[in-house]
């Protein structure tokens, strides 16, 4: 460890707050788990946990959604400047407003005063991402929409608990307002049970090693991060690295969508994350405020680090971001934001690109591109509403010393597929179809990890369609010689009557249609030349890969029937491509 980075004062006593910490946000994330209603928070596990300092800056973050973390510091400088000195014990306020320091209106954030005595001592921070907040279209998240006002109940700091009782004028607001209420504020109780149990934890810290002491444990975790960030960042190479990638379009135009990024290692340890360049805002509602926009960048970067760094804002301190105003990176009032997690997965693909310049030894090929998100909307026969968002988690891209890997969240998430028994038990469709798709992995030395193919049949009269999918034109790119991924695709109907969609609609779907969906895989890493025949067997044998993509891509002859290398004649293929 460089000395810079060394812990201060006594390190054992460090060393126990610190793991204190994360072990009380992760308590604070189970608790989520245990008391939600909704199968988008307790089965897909969209939402996140944090603990913050009196002044927001956080702390220690839970092993959850990491891509909302970083937007933390600009809702909790929203909530501290309507609600300085005007919260009490068991007061918690919540803000899903985009442009208040929020990302999308489905993701609400929870902000839980932890006092001791008087004085706010720190915080506890519950996001979930909510199944409906009411809008044009169910679930709250098309990305067809044109303006924010068509997209659901925008809450900017409001307090929904006082002294531990739910506001009934905000309670009432929000229910009236959402199509499944019942779920939307049985998760926002999980919210508050979930930062109720952090602020006890935090409390049994008080009471071993006093407020005034936990406070400079607090400050120390978030200077130590900072000195371990610093130091690692000034081992890379100088200079200003440069990628671009793309989004297919914002679903109301053809015209794809440029990411340009720069990023710039300075000579303090610091690095310098700037989107001129970018795509100026879009109609459609793929725009990233500024917020997530940074939260992405920070996140990119800690993928980076290697070091046993805290996740903490002190890491956020050694990264400067910027993007124009007016851009699909920093959007405008009133621009639709809905879909932004697209446009946040590729800000990440963008980075890692970049990065890749830098610490080549470290960063993977392209993956999936982010998760597709299947909304399905109507009402069961008795007229009870139902909403499924399901969002498929598919593959990274090939590393620099392994394969890429198959049917597992995106770097940037913690997500975990829905599974087809909870889809069916609580809602009128059929999952026909959920695998690998053979060959779609991208062609490396390291193999790109393969997308998965998941089709829906409807048993509702009707519903409402939202799909949000992307890499249909821009596949995710390969690494030192690696090839791309397979490309993603979307399909209405079967047989004769089977058509192509495109990545971002919302449409009627009628009883008995079958959607079908075959996600994108990763871009490969390396030259495919160099990839040892043995692997290219067992992919074949392992239906990954077919027998002629393997000659095709790999120079490798298989048997299919055995999983055996016909050893002379991929001799040939291999120096005829050489």
């Amino acid at each position: 460890m460089p000395e810079a980075a060394t812990p201060p004062g006594d390190p054992i006593t460090f060393a126990v707050v610190k793991n204190a910490m994360d072990a009380i946000v992760d308590e604070i994330a189970y608790t989520v788990i245990r008391t939600a209603r909704s199968e988008i928070v307790k089965d897909v596990m969209d939402y996140s946990a944090a603990i913050c300092d009196a002044k927001g800056e956080m702390v220690a973050q839970a092993k959850t959604i990491a891509q909302h973390l970083g937007a933390i510091p600009e809702a909790m400088g929203a909530v501290q400047a309507r609600w300085n000195g005007r919260l009490a014990p068991g007061d918690a306020v919540i803000m899903n407003d985009p442009y208040c320091g929020g990302m999308h209106l489905p993701d609400v954030f929870m902000f839980y005063p932890v006092f001791a005595g008087a004085e706010i001592l720190a915080w506890t921070v519950v996001i979930c991402h909510h199944t409906d907040m009411g809008g044009r279209v169910p679930g709250s998240n098309a990305a067809d929409s044109t303006e924010i006002f068509q997209e659901g109940l925008r809450i900017p700091p409001l307090k929904l608990f006082h002294a531990g009782a739910m506001d009934e004028t905000l309670e009432a607001m929000i229910g009236l307002n959402v199509r499944v209420p019942d779920r939307v504020l049985g998760d926002m109780r999980a919210q508050y049970a979930a930062c109720q149990v952090g602020a006890r934890e935090i409390a049994r810290l008080v009471g071993r090693y006093g407020a005034d002491g936990l406070r400079g444990h607090l400050a120390a975790l978030l200077d130590y991060a900072e000195r371990m960030t610093r130091a690692e960042i000034r081992t890379w190479p100088r200079g200003t690295y440069r990628f671009t990638d793309h989004i297919d379009s914002d679903g109301l135009s053809d015209a794809p969508v440029p990411l340009s990024v720069a990023v710039t290692v300075r000579d303090d340890g610091s690095l310098l994350v700037d989107w001129a360049g970018t795509s100026k805002q879009v109609r459609a509602a793929i725009n990233s405020t500024l917020s997530f926009t940074k939260s992405n960048a920070f996140l990119s970067v800690r993928c980076a680090l290697l070091g046993d760094i805290p996740n903490n804002a002190g890491v956020f301190r050694c990264i400067e971001v910027t993007a124009p105003e007016g851009s699909v990176l920093n959007p405008v009032s009133p621009a639709p934001v809905a879909a932004r997690a697209l446009t946040g997965y590729r800000v990440m693909d963008t980075m890692f690109g970049a990065l890749a310049q830098i610490v080549p030894h470290i960063m993977p090929a392209a993956g999936e591109g982010g998760n597709t998100v299947v909304c399905l909307g109507g009402r069961h026969p008795d007229n009870r509403p139902f909403i499924i968002v399901d969002m498929i988690s598919g593959c990274w891209g090939g590393r620099p010393d392994k394969d890429g890997i198959e049917a597992i969240t995106n770097p940037s998430q913690n997500l975990s597929n829905t599974p087809v028994e909870v889809l069916e038990r609580q809602h009128p469709v059929r999952i026909e179809e959920y695998a690998l798709v053979p060959d779609s992995g991208g062609a490396g030395r390291f193999r790109g990890g393969l997308g998965l193919a998941r089709s829906y049949r409807l048993l509702a009269d009707e519903a409402v369609l939202q799909l949000r999918a992307d890499r249909l034109r821009f596949p995710p790119y390969g690494l030192d010689g690696g090839a791309p991924g397979g490309p993603s695709a979307n399909w209405l109907g079967e047989g004769d009557a089977k058509r192509s969609i495109p990545g971002k609609v919302t449409m009627t779907m009628r009883r008995g249609e079958l959607l079908s969906h075959h996600q994108a895989g990763g871009g490969g890493h390396g030259d495919p030349l160099a990839r040892d025949p043995q692997a290219v067997a067992r992919d074949v044998w392992n239906e990954k890969v077919t027998a002629a993509a393997a000659r095709e891509r790999y120079g490798v002859a298989v048997d299919p029937r055995s999983g055996t290398v016909d050893e002379p004649a991929t001799a040939k293929l291999r120096a005829a491509r050489r």
